[in-house]
């Protein structure tokens, strides 16, 4: 008998070991195919692991294990889904992330060939009818079949449809004049872009590609100024490896920002590019996919998931503006790209380039201590310097220009001039989700937890402000305690609200936004950036989408209508999250001949992240945040587990948080911190409550072991399951 041993496509925490099935069928099977297989009553998706030979019957082998053994219904592959490299890549991404193999297997491959059954009705190869001759014309041939028969003869082989009309066509197939045949149909194009020969480097590029290349590290950062021609860099890079007869794995953040990328690329390299996002079709995505793995594409530009890519022989990964949280995936298996890319690079041995304006700390404290190599380009370059900046206190009533107060008089002012010179503004508002928080109008003050320093937010529902990471809550203050005043702000407005008054100050000024609503659709997304580029409209209203990775050379005024919204998000990213804004925003001004400028409206002016933003100070914020990181025992300082518990019952949810506690207290694990339980924003979620665990730590493998083998034993008991999620952003 054939033993089969498989992995289910559930992937829930307490059905991670492959079960064993049995297999009498002709068509080959081995490991990495995918299969079906009964399971619970139900046929499911199943990922093969293993497979042996025995010399057992069925009844002797279900004597041995103790449990019926039942037959895999179906093999779907004709070979294995996964290279090596691949394969030891998923197997690391599920050791580190302490996730399910076959969730990470889900996340890596395109919904086309993942293993779960909904793949069975995804997208498959496309196919059109070709033809080319088989036999040479003879005169009883009709005028039309001639015809028809000399223009398929001249180019060779011809699309059915184009070689003539249908009857004709037909009758010469068969008659055997023409040979009928099917060819793949591509479902997807990359856009044409006119060639252009590389740019001289400036010297610091010089010095910066110089600096990567020679570097004995395998990780190095690109720290550049916005404007510093960052781009240029990872285009030399590029060409260097592929001089080398190595591929490249091109990232950035934002599905908006791929075609940027991608015409850069086209336009050095031509058509040796392949793109794989999320805004793509799932047939496209599979076919782009099937054409990276059969080698037609020696570049991949995509956002988080292109780090999955089924590249070969890779030389060079980049990771643009690495410090962005879109890498970081938000569900299971919760992976980063950027420690995949590290990962991938062990395997492969090819150079992983982040580069970034502002540094994740993390990134930044590596490169500090000589983890990583370090590169850098200090001046921007165009011959205009960085923007002059201008911090508004919204807390003074002179200062507001409007009945709404959304925009300042010194805002106001300046969108009035540069609308007169024709030259165009960018307006950014960053609500992100949930936003709101209370602050002080009279003094700034911004609502914290006492115990964890998290900033409080509010809950209309009970009049409460709480804290999202241990738990703590208090009512509804009736007054600052710093100042005394009573005139708190629930501060929250979106981008509708910004357009609306730009209609009503400035009616001639044409003005479009971007942000997830109107940028959903990545085809939309780039469709409003080329037009802002082109100066197809005056004034580009956005949230973070439009504040990093864009050059738009018309651009001289950025505004920042609320700087210290993201103050308010529950989370010890958000002074650093507030910062990286500011000055990646205000980067956007003054790129080409004309002098920048940028507005920042805040009520909170004296924050250092809004202060060291504004001037774009990234070594002074750096040096500023680290103090408050080492305080609380954050990142880059200690490590960070989030166990999540769900449950339909509450009491639930926090008995088995609390009892969990309990339980790896009592391990007496050295030096690890347990903060919780606590309530998690989306305290009720897809009908079930939520509590969780924070556990900090430097370094302690006995408290990986204990997380992954308790919560394997215990999810799905009492109708509770546990999610793990390793170095969690929002805690």
């Amino acid at each position: 008998m054939t033993i089969v041993e498989v992995l289910t496509e559930i992937g829930k925490r307490g059905l991670m070991r492959p079960f064993s099935y049995l297999y009498d069928g002709k068509q080959p099977i081995g490991p990495r195919f995918r299969v079906i297989v009964p399971f619970g009553g139900r046929e499911i998706m199943g990922f093969v692991t293993g497979v042996r030979q025995t010399g057992f019957s069925k009844e002797e082998l279900e004597s041995q294990l103790g449990h019926e053994l039942r037959f895999v219904s179906s093999v779907i592959d004709r070979e294995p889904l996964l290279g090596d490299e691949l394969m030891e890549l998923a197997k690391r991404v599920s050791d580190y992330y302490m996730s399910p193999l076959v969730t990470v297997l889900q996340a890596m491959l395109p919904k086309s060939l993942s293993p779960r059954r909904s793949s069975l009705k995804a997208p498959k190869i496309a196919y059109e009818k070709w033809v080319r001759t088989a036999k040479e014309e003879v005169p009883s041939l009709t005028p039309r079949q001639r015809e028809c028969l000399r223009l398929v003869s001249r180019n060779g082989e011809v699309r059915k449809k184009e070689a003539g009309t249908p009857s004709v066509v037909k009758t010469l197939v068969d008659k055997g004049y023409l040979r009928e045949f099917s060819r793949e149909r591509p479902r997807f194009h990359i856009p044409e872009a006119e060639r252009e020969q590389a740019h001289e480097p400036t010297v610091d590029q010089q010095k910066a590609i110089e600096e990567i290349l020679s570097s004995g590290k395998k990780t190095v950062l690109l720290q550049g100024v916005t404007g510093s021609g960052k781009t240029e860099v990872y285009l030399r890079l590029s060409e260097h490896f592929l001089r080398e007869g190595k591929n490249v794995l091109m990232l950035v953040p934002e599905i908006s920002l791929t075609p940027v990328m991608v015409e850069y690329f086209s336009r050095r390299f031509g058509s040796i590019i392949a793109i794989l996002h999320s805004g793509l079709t799932p047939a496209e995505k599979y076919d782009e996919y099937r054409r990276i793995k059969r080698g037609e594409a020696r570049i991949v530009v995509g956002a988080r998931s292109a780090v999955f890519a089924p590249l070969g022989n890779i030389g060079l990964i980049v990771i643009d503006e690495e410090h962005v949280d879109s890498y970081k995936q938000d569900t299971p298996p919760y992976y980063h790209a950027r420690e995949v890319a590290k990962m991938r690079s062990e395997i492969s041995g090819a150079k992983v380039v982040l580069g970034s304006a502002t540094p994740s700390l993390e990134t930044k404290a590596r490169a500090v201590k000589g983890v990583y190599g370090f590169a850098e380009l200090k001046r921007r370059i165009s011959s205009q310097g960085l923007p002059s900046t201008t911090i508004v206190d919204m807390r003074e009533k002179s200062s507001r220009g409007s009945e709404k107060h959304i925009f300042s008089a010194e805002l106001i002012a300046k969108i009035r001039e540069k609308l007169s010179r024709h030259e165009q503004i960018i307006l950014l508002l960053n609500r992100r989700g949930y936003s709101s928080f209370i602050t002080c109008e009279s003094c700034g003050y911004i609502f914290d937890c006492p115990n964890c320093g998290g900033h409080l937010t509010y809950h209309r529902e009970d009049g409460m402000l709480k804290c999202h990471h241990c738990d703590f809550l208090m009512d509804f203050p009736a007054r600052c305690p710093e100042c005394g005043s009573a005139s708190l702000a629930r501060v929250g407005f979106g981008t509708e609200r910004v357009m609306k008054e730009i209609g009503v100050l400035f009616p001639d000024a044409k003005a479009e936004r971007l942000d997830s609503d109107s940028g959903k659709v990545a085809k939309a997304a780039s469709g409003i950036t080329r037009r802002f580029h082109d100066h197809g409209f005056d004034i580009l209203v956005g949230t973070q989408m439009i504040a990093k990775g864009h050059d738009f050379p018309d651009v001289t005024l950025v505004g920042d209508v609320l700087a210290d919204i993201g103050l308010g998000l529950p989370s010890y990213r958000s002074s650093e999250r507030t910062f990286n804004l500011i000055a990646q925003a205000v980067g956007r001004a003054g790129r080409a001949e004309k002098r920048g400028e940028a507005i920042i409206q805040t009520y909170n002016p004296n924050h250092y992240a809004i202060v060291f933003g504004a001037r774009q100070d990234y070594e002074g914020f750096f040096g500023r945040e680290m103090l408050s990181r080492r305080s609380y025992g954050y990142p880059p300082y200690r490590n960070l587990i989030t166990l999540t518990f769900l449950s339909e019952k509450e009491e639930k949810a926090a008995e088995f948080a609390a009892d969990f506690r309990e339980m790896a207290l009592k391990q007496g694990f050295a030096d690890v911190e347990i903060v919780g339980p606590g309530t998690p924003f989306l305290a009720f979620f897809a009908g079930r409550y939520r509590r969780t665990l924070l556990f900090k730590f430097k370094k302690s493998e006995d408290l990986r072991r204990f997380l992954y083998s308790e919560t394997q034993r215990l999810s799905g008991k009492s109708g509770v399951e546990i999610e793990i999620e390793v170095d969690p952003l929002d805690s």
